[in-house]
């Protein structure tokens, strides 16, 4: 089946596609980030999707993404070939093929994957594309404000009154 080449019209079926009809896009971040994938909502639909699915490939030695947690969107993995080791908080979990984890909208536990084999982990992962997102980054102390498409630092955090002319 072949990639649509124009977005369908609103409201219109979406004919179903190949995974393999999807190119593998790449990113990284420095030598410990990155991973390769095939984002097959983005294929199918194009923007302004609300839940995602995608192909990712983690190689040996990455990590998927800085630990993070959402409060908005939810996630879920699927091992589809190969293993890899789950960070959910302080806890740490193998996980090989067919084992699965979910990552609730504000379980706030810090989530993340490395591939410390010496083979290719292949995942299916599906989440959520709220607008109104917010996302915690636990190693960095970092915040995400999607809605703001801004990055805080949580040592900054102030009292409700801080700088405000309140006359007393």
């Amino acid at each position: 089946m072949p990639v649509p080449t124009d977005p369908p019209e609103p409201g219109a079926p979406r004919p179903p596609l190949s995974i393999e009809s999807v190119p593998w896009e790449t990113w990284a971040e420095g030598t410990r980030f990155g991973s390769r994938y095939r984002h097959l909502t983005m294929a199918a639909v194009g923007e302004g999707y609300h839940l995602g699915v995608q192909i990712e490939e983690l190689a040996p030695g990455k990590q998927s993404a800085p630990a993070h947690y959402h409060m908005r969107e939810e996630e879920h993995v699927l091992v589809l070939e190969g293993s890899c080791t789950l960070r959910l908080g302080e806890a740490t979990f193998p996980l090989e093929t067919g084992d699965y984890a979910c990552f609730p909208a504000g379980q706030r536990a810090g989530h993340c994957l490395v591939n410390e084999g010496s083979v290719a982990c292949r995942l299916l992962v599906i989440g959520e594309r709220s607008p109104d997102e917010v996302c915690v980054y636990t190693d960095s102390g970092k915040v995400l404000v999607r809605s703001l498409g801004e990055i805080y630092d949580r040592g900054a955090i102030r009292r409700y009154w801080a700088g405000e002319a309140t006359g007393a």
